[in-house]
């Protein structure tokens, strides 16, 4: 009211929009709110006001125009329910079109046990693990909402409101960087999964695609696939797929390039975990860790002498370590937070952009071959276990005798190792030069005693399907989506493709149902 300059009874209504930390002058701390707020006579109010502070707000509502008019003879099939996959299924099942959802692994609540059963036994089931099964890649990481993608359309907003429909707290709709955390994300996903069922759709979990058939006009007709429980296969009709396969996998891919399915190969990137006490990094951020405030997060780049670009990924504080791992005898890290992320350490992910040319190969799956390189050295040099070493050991290129100040979070068990040899040299040493770098920035971040780990593989997809403007691929009816097909990068952009791929879809054909359901 006091910026506003009004009195009370003027304001009908407010709603905050944005909340964010202001750290700039620590440890001088505040939070900064953008808050829409409805007035009585607000044209007037807007002609007569000339604080920089206050403008017109414009609302940004998402719609999903479901004018499609072309008959679907069978019901569209969506492969992988990660977030492009889910939240397509999920639009698609809302507007009438009863969606047909295949998921290679396991709900998400039995996939919680594999998961939890191979971080304690080291026992992998290829087909339910950290990558594969309900939720995606995203259920086991830090839930993180945040995406650069542009919303001109609403969609990011549209995701985060399905995301608290479902049970997210209300709170990500306006904090600077929301994040939702892996054990909420799990009830979040099936609450999902229920409402897609609720509104015609149906989910086949361990359903494997194995094949595209098409005709001689290459236009899609069936698919094959298989359930890796009984290991039956059939076939299934379809006049459109919807290729949310995620970015690991990789044998889907291969069958793809066998059926002639365009892709190029497309530049990743590759390091490791490091890990840090979260304490360090809070008081870094903060300049006062007495105060009641969120696990401090870090954003860090650098270049290396020979150019190549070094930066922080997927950062969770207060997080933990986890094999990541989706194929026998290769190993994978990734990170991951509980929503209170109230665990010891803080880790990212230190990597650096690797591109075809380096790839030591040739063909669309050459990115693929590379990440199997790196994973199998990472599992012989932990022994299945994920290998850890102190950066200072990393530098000399010695394996870890004992452990300084920093005790591993680790899920799934480490072994000490040659973190540095898993690598071609030049990544390597990018590595070192970048991790010094961004301890000239973040003090203590280059200490002896961090913790690293190898290897960080999974970043985003070695490939990229290609589509056209209409959403389809190169054979007609298939629609690659999310990250695994190249074009997301997270939780958040890979659901607003899934809703990008439902709009395409329903611009062209109209629902089973009349009427477009809320």
């Amino acid at each position: 009211m006091k910026t506003l300059r009004v009195k009370e009874d003027a304001l009908l209504s407010y709603q905050i929009e944005k909340q964010s930390l202001d750290a700039r002058k620590k440890p001088q701390l505040s939070y900064v709110y953008t808050v829409a707020v409805h007035l009585k006579n607000e044209k007037e109010f807007l002609k007569k006001n000339r604080n920089a502070n206050i403008q017109a707000a414009s609302e940004n509502r998402y719609h999903m125009d479901v004018s499609g008019t072309e008959a679907l003879r069978e019901r569209p099939v969506i492969v992988g329910s990660g977030p492009a996959g889910l939240f397509c299924a999920y639009m698609l099942a809302k507007a009438g079109y009863r969606p047909l959802l295949l998921e290679r692994g396991m709900p998400v609540e039995q996939r919680k046990k594999d998961v939890e059963k191979f971080w304690e036994t080291q026992s992998l089931d290829p087909e339910s693990n950290v990558q594969f099964g309900e939720g995606g890649a995203g259920t086991f990481s830090d839930g993180k909402l945040n995406t650069l993608v542009k919303d001109k359309d609403g969609r990011g907003r549209k995701v985060l409101e399905i995301f608290v429909k479902n049970g997210a707290p209300k709170d990500i709709l306006y904090v600077n960087k929301p994040h939702i955390g892996t054990d909420l994300l799990m009830s979040i996903v099936a609450n999902m999964r229920k409402e897609i069922l609720a509104s015609g759709g149906e989910v086949l979990f361990h359903t494997r695609m194995d094949r595209i058939l098409q005709n001689e006009n290459g236009t899609l007709q069936e698919l094959l696939v298989t359930d890796t429980v009984t290991g039956r296969s059939r076939h299934i009709k379809a006049d459109i797929c919807v290729l949310a396969i995620g970015h690991s996998a990789r044998d889907t891919f291969a069958m793809l390039d066998e059926e002639q399915v365009k892709m190029e190969a497309k530049s990743f990137a590759v390091g490791v975990r490091i890990e840090h006490p979260q304490k360090m990094i809070d008081l870094s951020q903060y300049g006062d860790t007495t105060l009641p405030l969120p696990a401090a997060a870090y954003k860090l780049t650098a270049s290396s002498s020979d150019g190549r670009g070094v930066y922080t990924f997927c950062m969770c504080p207060g997080g933990y370590v986890v094999n990541a791992s989706s194929e026998q005898g290769y190993l994978a890290v990734n990170g991951m937070s509980y929503h209170d992320r109230a665990g010891e350490n803080a880790n990212s992910a230190v990597v650096v952009t690797v591109s075809p040319e380096d790839f030591g190969g040739s063909g669309v799956l050459a990115g693929v071959a590379f990440q199997r390189r790196l994973e199998k050295a990472a599992f012989a040099t932990g022994g299945g276990l994920v290998p850890i070493q102190l950066f200072e050991d990393f530098c000399q290129g010695k394996i870890t005798e004992n452990l300084g100040e920093i005790t591993p979070q680790i899920k799934g068990g480490y072994a000490f190792g040659n973190v540095r040899g898993i690598f071609p040299e030049e990544i390597s040493r990018a590595l070192e030069e970048g991790i010094k770098a961004f301890g000239r920035k973040l003090p203590g971040y280059d200490r002896k005693d961090a913790v690293l780990a190898g290897v960080e593989s999974r970043t985003s997809s070695p490939v990229r399907i290609l589509r056209g403007a209409d959403m389809q691929g190169s054979i007609r009816g298939l629609y690659p989506c999310g990250e695994g097909a190249g074009y997301a990068g997270g939780i958040t952009s890979a659901a607003m493709d899934g809703l990008k791929t439902a709009e395409a879809i329903a611009r062209k054909y109209h629902p089973f149902d009349k009427e477009t359901k809320d």
